[in-house]
């Protein structure tokens, strides 16, 4: 299939690589031209605008940082509404408040065109290596229409709904996610001040109720000192943002939420907000004044 895809970034990138891989024919645009040009050298073709991809595919994938961009590309001047035949599809797989999905698909609609809204949980290693779990928003149609090119990028690829479900559905990843990390970043903290190593703590605890894919991921990287970004502090609080605002939208109070979301806030002013989000453990660190490790606890 000959598919478009705007927004080369951290995940956008191997995305649309493991599209190549896969024998779809790509078209691609950013506005980071050494990320076009990466592309272009694995096989992909470029344009200069939105429009101009959107007459040409039958498919468009975007994957941006945020609701106002992913108007801009879609809505905006030289957007993809200006190009985009009736019954093309647009598949956003953006992380995005689920209200602005909802608008946007109701201006494409209204020049026959469908929209998918699919956001994608991972981080950049599941985006290299084509693991990314999807959920996904919209029309069963649609979501079957586009079933196979997500599976190539993707192990876990589920409909959760009309419109707008799919992000919802990450707002509720990506609360968990937070959460998960904080609980672990506290307890192994917690352990090291204790006196106990917190590798032996992670070990022993890993395969009982408290462990998680999260634990899993994480947990090695703080005690290895890792914070390059799988997926940034930044990117984390403006998901939360949009988790805390949904909330509100629709009478859901997320307490627990609000309080890692402070702590990101933090670290954020700290210049921590490139880091990866494991880093919150770093916060933690700092009020107990330890830092974790591998081998014997020092406190």
């Amino acid at each position: 299939m000959k598919i478009g895809f705007i927004g080369l970034g951290i995940m956008g990138k191997p995305m649309s690589k493991n599209l190549l891989k896969a024998g779809h024919e790509l078209l691609v645009c950013d506005v980071n031209r050494a990320a076009v040009e990466e592309l272009i050298a694995a096989g992909a073709k470029s344009a200069a605008t939105p429009r101009e991809i959107a007459q040409q595919v039958e498919l468009v994938i975007t994957m941006l940082p945020n609701s106002p961009e992913v108007k801009q590309v879609v809505l905006g001047h030289n957007g993809l509404i200006e190009g985009a035949r009736p019954g093309a599809i647009i598949a956003d797989m953006s992380s995005i408040a689920p209200l602005a999905s909802r608008e946007v698909a109701a201006k494409l609609a209204e020049k026959g065109v469908e929209m998918l809204d699919a956001p994608v949980s991972g981080g950049q290693p599941k985006a290299i290596d084509g693991t990314l779990s999807v959920m996904v928003g919209g029309k069963q149609e649609i979501f079957d229409r586009c079933l196979p090119v997500f599976k190539a990028m993707a192990a876990s690829v589920v409909r959760v709904g009309e419109i707008g479900a799919g992000n919802v559905a990450k707002l509720a990843n990506q609360v968990v996610v937070a959460l998960n990390i904080a609980a672990v970043s506290e307890a192994l903290v917690l352990a090291a001040k204790a006196g106990v190593e917190p590798e032996l703590v992670y070990q022993a605890i890993r395969g009982g109720l408290a462990g998680s894919t999260v634990m899993d991921a994480k947990a090695p990287l703080m005690l290895d000192r890792k914070f390059n970004p799988g997926f940034r502090i930044n990117l984390h609080i403006k998901d939360l943002a949009n988790a805390m605002e949904t909330g509100h939208q629709f009478g859901a109070p997320l307490p627990l939420t609000a309080a890692v979301m402070e702590i990101m806030q933090v670290l954020k002013i700290d210049d921590m907000g490139d880091a990866d989000h494991g880093a919150l453990v770093r916060y933690f660190e700092k009020q107990a004044k330890i830092e974790l490790k591998r081998g014997p606890a020092r406190t």
